[in-house]
C-alpha cells in the first residue's frame, strides 16, 4: 500500500477585512494508497477547506502537505496545475459538466489538456461511460441526462487521466437517496479496484460507505473511526 498523502500540522487562515478566520487548526493526519476515506463534519467544519487543499485548489497558510514524494508546498502554480490534471480526479455535488458537449465530449476534457492523442482519448472515454452505466448515452447532453447520469458522466471524467486519487465533495448532495446509494456503490467498487477515494459529506449514512472516517470540528480533526 504506503502512503500516498501526508499532512502535519496544517492550518489555514483567510483574512476577512481586519478579522482572521482559521478554517483548519492544526490538522495532521495520512492517506494510505488505495484507501477508501470519508472526511465528515457539518458545515464550517472545514472539511471542504481539506478538500481544496488535497485538491492543490489552494495551499495552506503553514504546516506540510506532501503527495506521491512532493512536497506542494514547494511546488510553483504551474506545478500545482500539472498536479491537478495528472493525479487528481474531482467529483463535485454540482456535477460541474460542460452544458453544451455530450458526455463522451465531457469525459474527454481532462485528456485533452493533458495532451492525449484524439483516437486514444475517444476510446477511452466511451469504455469509462461504459463502464459506469452509461455505454448507451454517450452523444447525450447534460440536459438529457438525470442527476444520477450526470454524477455518473462527472466520475468518468474524474478517471479519465487514471489519477492517483479521487476526491468527492458531496457527491450524493443533489441525489435521491437510491441513486445516492447507486453512486456510492460505484464509488466503493472503484476502491476494491485499488483505487484511493476521498469522500468528504456530512451525512454519517455516506460516510459509512468508506473503510475510515475522520471526523472534523471547528478546523480540527475531532477522532478517527475505522468502518467496515
Amino acid at each position: 500500500m504506503g502512503e500516498l498523502f501526508h499532512l502535519e500540522d496544517v492550518t489555514k487562515v483567510y483574512k476577512m477585512g481586519e478579522v482572521e478566520v482559521r478554517a483548519l487548526d492544526g490538522v495532521s493526519f495520512a492517506i494510505q494508497r488505495g484507501e477508501f476515506l470519508a472526511i465528515m463534519g457539518p458545515s464550517g467544519s472545514g472539511k471542504s477547506t481539506v478538500m481544496h487543499l488535497l485538491g492543490c485548489l489552494d495551499r495552506p497558510t503553514s504546516g506540510r502537505m506532501v503527495l506521491d514524494g512532493l512536497d506542494l508546498l514547494k511546488a510553483s502554480d504551474n506545478q500545482l496545475a500539472e498536479i491537478r490534471n495528472a493525479k487528481i480526479g474531482f467529483v463535485f455535488q454540482q456535477f460541474n459538466l460542460l452544458p453544451r458537449e455530450s458526455a463522451l465530449r465531457n469525459v474527454e476534457t481532462p485528456a485533452i489538456y493533458a495532451g492525449m492523442k484524439r483516437s486514444e482519448r475517444v476510446r477511452r472515454a466511451r469504455e469509462l461511460l461504459e463502464r459506469v452505466g452509461l455505454g448507451d448515452r454517450l452523444f447525450h447532453f447534460p440536459s438529457q441526462l438525470s442527476g444520477g447520469e450526470r454524477q455518473r458522466v462527472a466520475i468518468a471524467r474524474a478517471l479519465m487521466n487514471d489519477p492517483a486519487i479521487v476526491l468527492a465533495d458531496e457527491p450524493t448532495g443533489n441525489l435521491d437517496t437510491k441513486t445516492g446509494e447507486e453512486i456510492l456503490t460505484l464509488f466503493r467498487n472503484l476502491h476494491k479496484e485499488g483505487r484511493t477515494v476521498v469522500l468528504v459529506t456530512h451525512d454519517r449514512r455516506v460516510a459509512e460507505y468508506a473503510s475510515r472516517i475522520l471526523h472534523m470540528q471547528d478546523g480540527r480533526i475531532l477522532k478517527e473511526e475505522r468502518v467496515n
